[in-house]
């Protein structure tokens, strides 16, 4: 017997999984690809925040599962025995003229209010600072709430933390008890079909691995590029994001802007190897929020999908809420977040 078949090993699949395995759940996981094969099989892995202003309930789950995360990945890790890449290190964002200097002030006083003791916002200068971008201003915001991961390495230790528990991925099979589809663009042109409008839509990021070792290090956000110092002694650079693209694997010129722009925000990159560059499709429901809940018109089936851009971050208190309504009929998704938000 099986309690809930999930179809669909991205991040939402696997992590939703994972909490119900935990309460006692009999799973079966399907996706003929196998884990990570979309857009969850990528390079960068930042775990960012919102701004603490326009405070509102994105925001406030955003930030309940960012604080969620390390006990989250903790035990993922200690029961599959394979790292996630997960470490909570901050980020250091330049400031770039007066007028962002005002307004990162101001936010800094909104991040004692919205955040109280669980991370900081903090203006600072960076005297000494050896991995760092570089700033006109001579200022940077330095925040203690954000976080990143390696999507790949967080991927496979999901996946040997539902292997200890008997739960392995398989490529085909029926449905059995409630079906959750977790099967991100795929799914969102399945939801699309017949539709006068659209549910949501598929973008094309592209990201790229250097070679530099700064393990621990706050990851930057500078030039609108996201770099990411790994614990395994690289360096992601990402992303783009493309609406129309003919080949959704391929990468291009773009990228290599992109890596030209992080190059010239942290000059320690300047000769840095690029290891490999990478290319794929990210969900993005229209509402931009996750989408989650029961799908309109199906009985027992049920929708995670859309998560863009920060499907790793909202993972551990989405997969608790889906939980919570696979197992128990209890229904926590905030609103703005549940299906009929995007239909």
């Amino acid at each position: 017997m099986v309690d809930v078949t999930i179809r669909g090993a991205g991040i939402f699949g696997l992590s939703i999984a994972w909490a119900c395995a935990k309460r006692g759940a009999r799973i079966k996981l399907i996706d003929p690809n196998g884990a990570g094969s979309g857009s969850s099989g990528g390079v960068v892995g930042a775990l960012a925040p919102h701004v603490p202003e326009n405070w509102n309930l994105k925001k406030a789950f955003q930030l309940d599962s960012l604080i969620m995360a390390s006990e989250f990945w903790s035990e993922v890790e200690t029961t599959g025995g394979v790292a996630s890449g997960y470490t909570r290190s901050g980020r250091v964002q330049p400031i770039y003229d007066e007028a962002a200097l005002d307004i990162a002030k101001r936010r800094a006083v909104t991040a004692r209010a919205l955040w109280k003791h669980h991370a900081t916002w903090k203006v600072e200068t960076c005297s000494g600072c050896v991995w760092g971008p570089l700033s006109p201003t001579g200022w940077f915001i330095r925040d203690t709430l954000s976080a990143h991961l390696h999507p790949a390495s967080a991927c496979a230790a999901l996946v040997a933390a539902l292997a200890a528990k008997g739960i392995n991925i398989k490529a085909q099979g029926t449905n059995q008890g409630r079906v959750l589809w977790a099967t991100g663009v795929d799914g969102l042109a399945q939801l699309n079909e017949g539709r006068d409008r659209s549910v949501g839509t598929g973008v094309k990021g592209q990201a790229a691995l250097l070679d530099y070792s700064a393990p621990g290090a706050a990851q930057i956000f500078a030039n609108a590029v996201h770099i990411i110092p790994h614990l395994d002694g690289t360096v992601a650079i990402g992303s783009t994001s493309e609406l129309e693209y003919d080949d959704p694997h391929s990468v291009d010129a773009q990228i290599d802007e992109i890596i030209a722009k992080a190059r010239q925000a942290v000059p320690m990159l300047q000769n840095a190897p690029v290891l490999r560059k990478w290319a794929g499709v990210r969900p993005r429901a229209r509402s931009r929020a996750p989408m989650l809940g029961e799908w309109p018109g199906r009985t027992g089936h049920y929708i995670a999908n859309g998560g863009f851009k920060i499907g790793f971050g909202m993972a551990p208190k989405i997969s608790e809420v889906m939980a919570d309504l696979l197992l128990e009929d209890r229904n926590e998704i905030p609103q703005g977040f549940e299906v009929n938000a995007s239909f």
